[in-house]
């Protein structure tokens, strides 16, 4: 498919097709980057470095490193209108750079093809959940009913695959529509209906009389409580929660109109992102600490720990299952993300229309994620790299989770922060980014210098440690 008559990939954004609005952005992007890493992920890392010293370290992290990097990744995006891979081409050559820098987003799509694999994996947990919620089947549970309600779930292919292919299908079912009619309309739905959601669950959180230790827990810092550990793990998380390192906002950038602001949108999707991440630990920490349970419970924490709370508190079957129905829409969002990138390049690369190019990378992902799910229970022993002592007992989810977390996605983000720092004009990226004076000053040392060393720090120290 040439690049003059491709509906997808011409130069053309009319011909591509934009996002209606600066806001359809926005809540695109901030679906993409809200998912279970914050509703699942965040309260419990929270909880086991200290609470309020770890919040502002993380909030300090996006906005050194979080912000300055999705800024870059929509700039390529919009930039090259096409997908990652041929923007990232793009503005290379119109930079005079080689375009061997494209190497970053091919990181970026082959990271967000692998993790999507487990992620639909996990999705499928939260979406049986919603069921088990619904069905009262934890309500007056202990925790030896609970765990073996999950420790069930995860010993099962036939349980696991089912609910892997429904999540798969619904990821694959709206990127099949398109810009408009899937992606767009998607999201205008689901994320209103999340942000809804989760006041609901404040709420009901302000009726356990633990709302103002929550508050403290989240707000008073602890520096006491803090590690260097700590402080590497909110850098990682910060670049991990807002999608970046995926090819992801390359990929939504390439819809981005040019009358939108880059800077001031990638600030409203950080904010966004970060206060769905707060209001999630102030809607789990009450019913935490009201049941006497552990806060930095690990990843238990909302599979094991949340439903016994749930089943043994009043109204507890209901806020369950509002709770899960919120889990399984932060992940549907951004399992969407995942797939788009992936698609984008199909679309363009071959004669298949967006349908054909959904259902192909959506089986292959989806073939990807059985050997997962097999690696939680007839797999359960292999251990592919065991060999290595550092690899010692970790499975194929295990590699699979840790090498797109450690390596790919910090390698795809330093490529990135690199690249557009170093190698892309300065009043180019003046012009396109629409920022003013020291704002735009501000943004371009932090791209040039602190960004990629503070990512750098991320990557050596997770492949050292």
């Amino acid at each position: 498919m040439t690049q003059s008559n491709s509906v997808s990939g011409n130069g053309s954004g009319a011909a591509r097709g934009l996002w209606s609005s600066r806001l359809a952005f926005i809540l695109a992007a901030t679906g993409s980057a809200v998912g279970l890493g914050n509703i699942w992920k965040f309260p419990y890392v929270t909880g086991e470095n200290g609470g309020g010293a770890f919040v502002l370290i993380y909030l300090l992290c996006i906005a050194v490193i979080g912000i300055p990097i999705m800024m870059a990744e929509v700039f390529i995006g919009r930039n090259g209108r096409h997908n990652p891979i041929t923007s990232m081409r793009l503005v290379a050559e119109r930079n005079l750079s080689a375009p061997g820098w494209r190497i970053s987003a091919i990181i970026g799509m082959i990271a967000a093809f692998v993790i999507l694999s487990f992620y639909s994996v996990i999705g499928g947990w939260a979406a049986s959940y919603v069921g088990h919620a619904a069905m009262g089947d934890f309500t007056g549970g202990t925790a030896d009913s609970i765990g073996e309600l999950f420790g069930g779930l995860l010993a099962s292919p036939g349980q696991l695959l089912l609910w892997h292919t429904i999540f798969m299908a619904l990821v694959i079912l709206v990127v099949s529509q398109g810009l408009k009619g899937g992606l767009e309309r998607a999201v205008t739905i689901l994320m209103p209906a999340l942000f809804l959601l989760l006041l609901v669950a404040v709420g009901y959180a302000t009726t356990t009389g633990h709302f103002g230790e929550a508050v403290s827990f989240l707000f008073t810092p602890d520096f006491g409580a803090l590690t260097i550990n700590g402080v590497l793990i909110a850098l990682g998380h910060a670049f991990f929660t807002l999608s970046l390192g995926m090819a992801i906002m390359m990929a939504y950038g390439s819809y981005l109109g040019r009358d939108v602001s880059i800077g001031r949108t990638a600030v409203s999707v950080a904010i966004m992102d970060t206060v769905v991440a707060l209001l999630a630990g102030l809607a789990i920490f009450p019913v935490v600490f009201a049941n006497g349970l552990e806060a930095g419970a690990g990843p238990g924490l909302i599979f094991q720990t949340l439903p016994l709370a749930f089943g043994n508190m009043p109204m507890g079957g209901l806020f369950g299952t509002l709770f899960f129905i919120l889990l399984l829409f932060a992940a549907w969002t951004s399992g969407i993300s995942l797939l788009e990138p992936v698609v984008e390049w199909v679309e363009e690369k071959t004669s298949l229309a967006r349908t054909g190019s959904s259902i192909l990378v959506g089986v292959l992902c989806w073939a990807l994620g059985i050997a997962s799910i097999l690696s939680l229970n007839v797999w359960a022993d292999v251990a592919p790299l065991a060999m290595f002592e550092r690899f010692e007992g970790k499975t194929i989810f295990d590699l699979l989770d840790f090498f797109t977390a450690n390596v790919l996605l910090p390698l795809s983000g330093l490529l990135t922060a690199v690249f557009v720092g170093w190698f892309v004009a300065k009043e180019s990226l003046k012009s396109d980014l629409a920022l003013q004076g020291g704002a735009f000053t501000l943004w371009y040392n932090l791209i040039r210098f602190v960004t990629p060393i503070a990512v750098a720090i991320v990557f050596v120290y997770n492949l050292m440690s």
